[in-house]
C-alpha cells in the first residue's frame, strides 16, 4: 500500500458556495473545487445549477484543476431517481467526481464517474476505509479527529487518495453521527439541514446536579488550522488538503486558498518528490493572512493528540485580532471613544468585545481618528452601554483588507516556452506549456530582411512574449532564424493568439477523466455483520449493498423516525470532562459519572466511554418531530438547453 512519498501528488481543494467563488478559488491556487448540484447536497443552501457546474468545469479544466460535485446527503426511496438523473446531468455537464454518502447509489447504473466518500461516511479506522476503496471509491475523506499515527495506519492498508480537512469550521461530533439537530427540529444534518445546536449556550451540571458551567458554549469548537502541519499530513499519507466551508464567502475563499496555495507551494520546493495536481501559478494582489476571515479561533485539533485547549466556549462567533483598551468615553452624546491600538484602525471596521455577562458586541467604526498613538472611534450610532473604560477591544472586520478582496486580487499563469521559426511558406510559432503539451499556428508571410535586424528581433521577441490576455506567460522566447526579417506587428499578434487559442485547445484535449474506480469482485465483506442507526441506511438500496456485502442485520437510520428512547444524538471526541480537569485518566479518584447540559427547557445527558475517549450527547427524539413529516428532495430535470448559460 502507500509508502512514504509513494503518491507524490498534493491537492489543494477548496469550497465554493457558487460558480463565481469557485472561479476565483481556482484563480486563487485551488487544484480542485467542491461545489453543491441542484439537490442533494450536505449544504441545504450552497446550491447550484447544472449550468453552473458546467461554467465552472470550464475554466477549472483549462488549468488542469477539476471540479468535485456534492451529492452526499442520504435519500429515501423517492428519491433514488432523481438522484441518479442529476449524476447523469452532472456528468454531462463536466464535474469529475461526486462526492457521496449513501451506499444505495453504488447499487445503481451510473455513468462512468469518479466517486468520492464524503466525511459523512465516518472514515476513522482502517478497515472502513479500505472497505471503501474496494467498493470502488477513489478518494476517501477521512474523519477530522485522526491523528497522524491512525492517518498513517490507513495509508499503510490503501492506495486511493487520502484527503483531510486543513482549515475551517469544525462539527463537534463525528462527521455523520450528529442526529441532535433531527431530533430537535426534524433538520437532518446528514440531509443538509443541520440546525447547529451545537452553537448554542448550555449550562453543565455534575450527577448531584452541581454547577460546573454556565452559559457557556461547550459544543462549540475553535476552527481547525492544519498551517503548522501539512508536511506531516503529506508524509503521513494525505494528498487531498480540503479547505471547509462551502457557505463562505468570497473574500474567505480567496484569502484562505492563498494561504495554503502558498504553503503547499513552499512544501514543494523543499520536497520536489512532491508535485502539484493541475497547472500554472497563482500570482496574489494582496498578502494572505488566514487570521483576517471569519474564525473562531484556531487549534490543529487532534492531529498531534489530545489538547486541552480546542473549545470555543466564551462564543461561537468570530472575535477577531486583538486591538487594544478603551481609554475614555464621550461623556454627553456617546458619540465616541478613545482606545489604544496595536493595529492601524479603519474607517468601516468592526470590533467587538465582550459585556460584563461576557455576551460577545459588536460595532461599527464609522471614522477612525488617529490621535496621536491612539485612536479616536466615532460611531454612527451611540457608543453601547456596555462600554466602558478598560474593556478590551478586538477587530472581527478590517474594512482595508476587504476592500482589497472585493477587487481583483489573483492572476494564474501557465508557463509556456515559445519557439518562432522558418517555414518554406513563411513562419511557424509553437507554444509548449509547462506539462510538455505543444501547439502550433502558422503565417504566411513573405520573407523581407528587415532594415535594423537588432531592433526588429527585439520587438519580435516581446511581440511574441504578450501572452497576458490568454493563461499563459512566457517563460523562454527562442528564434530560429536564418536572420531578421521585417513582419507586421498585426499579423505577430494574430499569430500568436492562434498559437495561444491551440495550445489551450490541446490542453483540455489531453486532460484525463479522472475514471472510476472499479469494485472488487467478489464483494468484499463489510467490517461488521450488524448495523445501528449509526450506519445513515435510510433507504431500500442501501440495504441492499450492505446485504450485498454479508452484514445481516440493518437498523434504520434515525432519520426513519424509528428510535424513539434515548440514544446518543451526538458522538464526540471532544469530552467536557477533559476540558474541566474531570477526566478519570488524568485526576485519581474522578469517575466517569453522567453529567448534564441544560438549554433552556432542553436537557441532554453526557455519558462517557473513556475506553474509546469518546464522549456521548444522549437524549431522544421530540414527540413534536413525530408529527412532522420528512421533506423529501424534489429534483426537477434540467432543460435540454442547460448548458447555454453565459459563458
Amino acid at each position: 500500500m502507500h509508502t512514504p512519498h509513494s503518491r507524490q501528488q498534493l491537492e489543494l481543494l477548496a469550497p465554493a458556495k457558487n460558480a463565481d467563488i469557485g472561479i476565483e478559488a481556482v484563480n486563487h491556487g485551488a487544484d480542485a473545487i467542491y461545489i453543491g448540484g441542484p439537490a442533494f447536497g450536505a449544504r441545504a443552501n450552497a446550491e447550484n445549477t447544472v449550468a453552473d457546474i458546467e461554467r465552472l468545469a470550464r475554466h477549472a479544466h483549462r488549468f488542469g484543476a477539476r471540479v468535485f460535485v456534492t451529492c452526499n446527503t442520504i435519500l429515501h426511496d423517492e428519491e433514488i431517481d432523481g438522484a441518479v438523473q442529476l449524476i447523469r446531468q452532472l456528468h454531462e455537464a463536466g464535474a469529475d467526481a461526486l462526492i457521496v454518502q449513501d451506499m444505495g447509489l453504488l447499487e445503481l447504473d451510473l455513468p462512468p464517474i469518479q466517486l468520492h466518500a464524503s466525511t459523512q461516511t465516518d472514515i476513522r479506522h482502517p478497515e472502513k476505509a479500505r472497505f471503501l476503496q474496494d467498493v470502488g471509491f477513489s478518494q476517501i475523506v477521512l474523519a477530522r479527529e485522526m491523528t497522524l499515527t491512525e492517518i498513517k495506519k490507513v495509508a499503510a492498508v490503501t492506495d486511493c487518495t487520502l484527503e483531510f480537512f486543513i482549515h475551517g469550521a469544525l462539527c463537534v461530533a463525528f462527521s455523520g453521527q450528529c442526529y441532535i439537530s433531527h431530533a430537535h427540529t426534524v433538520r437532518s444534518a446528514n440531509r443538509g439541514a443541520c440546525s447547529q445546536a451545537c452553537r448554542l449556550p448550555y449550562d453543565l451540571t455534575d450527577k448531584d446536579g452541581n454547577l460546573v458551567a454556565s452559559n457557556q458554549h461547550l459544543l462549540s469548537m475553535k476552527d481547525n488550522n492544519q498551517s503548522a502541519n501539512l508536511r506531516a499530513l503529506a508524509d503521513a499519507g494525505i494528498s487531498s488538503f480540503k479547505i471547509e466551508g462551502r457557505y463562505k464567502d468570497m473574500a474567505y475563499v480567496k484569502n484562505i486558498t492563498a494561504h495554503y496555495r502558498q504553503i503547499l507551494d513552499g512544501i514543494m520546493e523543499d520536497a520536489p518528490e512532491y508535485s502539484r495536481t493541475s497547472a500554472g501559478r497563482s500570482t496574489f494582489l494582496f498578502t494572505p493572512l488566514a487570521d483576517k476571515t471569519f474564525n473562531r479561533g484556531a487549534t490543529d485539533y487532534f492531529v498531534n493528540g489530545r489538547t486541552a485547549d480546542i473549545g470555543a466556549f466564551d462564543s461561537p462567533k468570530f472575535v477577531g485580532e486583538p486591538v487594544g483598551s478603551v481609554i475614555r468615553l464621550d461623556g454627553k452624546q456617546r458619540k465616541h471613544f478613545d482606545t489604544t491600538s496595536a493595529v492601524e484602525l479603519h474607517n468601516g471596521d468592526g470590533l467587538s468585545f465582550y459585556d460584563r455577562k461576557g455576551e460577545l458586541v459588536g460595532l461599527r467604526v464609522n471614522r477612525a481618528e488617529k490621535i496621536g498613538e491612539d485612536f479616536r472611534i466615532h460611531t454612527a450610532d451611540t457608543v453601547p452601554a456596555e462600554l466602558f473604560p478598560g474593556t478590551g477591544l478586538f477587530r472581527n472586520r478590517d474594512h482595508e483588507f476587504e476592500r482589497m478582496l472585493e477587487k481583483k486580487s489573483a492572476e494564474r499563469r501557465i508557463d509556456a516556452d515559445l519557439l518562432f521559426h522558418e517555414t518554406p511558406d513563411g513562419f511557424r510559432l509553437t507554444l509548449t506549456d509547462e506539462t510538455g503539451i505543444s501547439a502550433s499556428a502558422e503565417l504566411a508571410h513573405a520573407r523581407e530582411a528587415a532594415k535594423d535586424a537588432e531592433r526588429a528581433l527585439g520587438g519580435l521577441r516581446d511581440n511574441l512574449a504578450k501572452l497576458g490576455t490568454t493563461i499563459f506567460q512566457a517563460r523562454k522566447v527562442e528564434l530560429d532564424l536564418s536572420q531578421a526579417w521585417f513582419l507586421p506587428a498585426g499579423a505577430i499578434n494574430a499569430l500568436r493568439r492562434e498559437a495561444a487559442e491551440r495550445l489551450e485547445a490541446a490542453r483540455l484535449a489531453a486532460l484525463p477523466p479522472l475514471l472510476p474506480r472499479a469494485a472488487v469482485e467478489p464483494p468484499v465483506p463489510y467490517p461488521q455483520t450488524e448495523l445501528s442507526y449509526l450506519a445513515n441506511v435510510l433507504n431500500q438500496k442501501a440495504r441492499d449493498f450492505y446485504h450485498r456485502h454479508g452484514v445481516e442485520l440493518i437498523e434504520a437510520a434515525y432519520e426513519a423516525n424509528e428510535h424513539l428512547d434515548d440514544a446518543s444524538l451526538m458522538i464526540t471526541k471532544h469530552c467536557l470532562r477533559y476540558s474541566f480537569n474531570l477526566c478519570p485518566k488524568e485526576v485519581k479518584g474522578i469517575k466517569p459519572d453522567p453529567m448534564t447540559l441544560i438549554n433552556g427547557k432542553e436537557t441532554l445527558t453526557l455519558r462517557f466511554d473513556c475506553k474509546r475517549c469518546e464522549m456521548h450527547v444522549v437524549g431522544r427524539i421530540r414527540p413534536s418531530v413525530l408529527d412532522l413529516p420528512a421533506q423529501p428532495v424534489t429534483f426537477h430535470a434540467q432543460v435540454p438547453d442547460r448548458f447555454h448559460a453565459p459563458h
